[in-house]
C-alpha cells in the first residue's frame, strides 16, 4: 500500500520513509544513495560531513489534489527507466549498444549540460539532456532530525515549501532559453527530464502558448515523468507521463510570466497606486518631512 503522505520527507536516502528493514537502515547509516550507488552528494552547509539524504518531499498545493512526492534532488532521475525512456523517445535511431552518456559537458558561455548522449562511432550525433529537480524554501531538516530519533514524523507539516518560482520559472527557464538558442542555432535538441508537478506549475503560472505535444523538429523538449507507487517493490517509480516541446520563442513567452490576457491594464495599476497611497496615508509633503534630517 502506498505510504500516507503529508508535508514531510517522502524518501530518505533513496527509500520510502516507511521502510525500516535492516539493509535499508544500514544504508542510511552509511549515508548511501542507491541512485548513485555511492555516498549522498547533498551535504548540510554547516556540517558538510552530514548528508541531507532527502530525495523527495510530500507536498500539496492548489494544483495538486493530494500530497504527492516532489523530487528535490536531481540524482533521483538517475535510474534506468529514465535513461531508457530518453533513448527510446529521442534517439531511437541509434543502437543503444552504441550510446554513451557523457556527464557535465561544457557549452561554453551557455554553461554546461548534465549529459551529452552521443553515438560512439560518430560524435556529431548527440543529444543534450538536463535533469531538473525542484528546490525547497525553508528547510526539512527538523523533520530529518525527528526521523533519525524516532523513525517517523509527529507532525503533518514541517517548515518547508517548494521554491517553484526560482527553481522552475527563473533557473530552469533561463537555462532553457540560453541553451535553447544555442541548440536551435545548431539544429540540435536538448531534453529537460522533469516531474509532472513542475510542468503543471509552469502551465498554471506562465504563458505556455508556445508549448505543445512533442514535435521532433523542435529544439527544446520536456520529457515529463510521474512518481507512481509500485506495491511489488514498495517504492515510488518514475513513469513517462508526457512529452512536450517548443522553440526559443516559446521559452521567451514562458519567461515573460502570465499570458497577456491576464495582465493588468495601466488604469488598474494606477488605481492600485491610489489605494495604496490612501491606505498608507502617503503624500509628497509627508515623505519630504520624513526624509529631512
Amino acid at each position: 500500500m502506498e505510504p500516507r503522505l503529508r508535508g514531510h520527507p517522502a524518501e530518505y536516502f533513496g527509500h520510502p520513509y516507511t521502510i525500516h528493514s535492516a539493509i535499508v537502515e544500514e544504508e542510511r547509516q552509511r549515508q548511501h544513495c542507491p541512485f548513485l550507488d555511492e555516498e549522498c552528494k547533498k551535504p548540510r552547509k554547516s556540517q558538510p560531513e552530514i548528508k541531507i539524504g532527502i530525495c523527495t518531499v510530500g507536498y500539496k498545493t492548489a494544483f495538486l489534489p493530494s500530497h504527492t512526492p516532489v523530487i528535490i534532488c536531481p540524482y533521483r532521475f538517475n535510474i534506468d527507466p529514465v535513461y531508457r525512456a530518453i533513448e527510446r523517445e529521442y534517439i531511437s535511431h541509434i543502437d543503444p549498444n552504441n550510446l554513451i552518456w557523457v556527464p557535465e559537458v561544457s557549452l561554453g558561455a551557455a554553461g554546461s549540460v548534465d549529459f551529452a548522449v552521443v553515438r560512439e562511432s560518430n560524435l556529431r550525433d548527440f543529444l543534450c539532456v538536463e535533469f531538473q529537480a525542484a528546490g525547497t524554501t525553508g528547510t526539512p531538516w527538523e523533520a530529518v532530525q525527528e526521523y533519525k530519533r524516532t523513525g517517523g514524523f509527529s507532525k503533518d507539516r514541517y517548515n518547508y515549501g517548494i521554491n517553484w518560482a526560482n527553481e522552475f520559472t527563473k533557473t530552469m527557464m533561463q537555462q532553457a532559453y540560453k541553451k535553447g538558442i544555442l541548440i536551435e542555432m545548431w539544429h540540435r535538441r536538448i531534453v529537460f527530464a522533469m516531474q509532472d508537478v513542475g510542468m503543471r506549475y509552469l502551465q498554471e503560472t506562465n504563458d505556455t502558448s508556445g508549448l505543445h505535444e512533442q514535435r521532433n523538429d523542435d529544439p527544446i523538449h520536456f520529457c515529463v515523468f510521474q512518481m507512481v507507487w509500485n506495491d511489488g517493490d514498495q517504492h515510488w517509480g518514475l513513469v513517462l507521463n508526457r512529452k512536450l516541446s517548443t522553440n526559443a520563442e516559446g521559452i521567451r513567452k514562458m519567461l515573460s510570466g502570465s499570458p497577456e490576457d491576464v495582465w493588468p491594464t495601466e488604469n488598474e495599476v494606477i488605481e492600485n497606486i491610489r489605494r495604496k497611497m490612501q491606505a498608507e496615508n502617503l503624500s509628497a509633503r509627508s515623505q519630504r518631512s520624513l526624509n529631512t534630517f
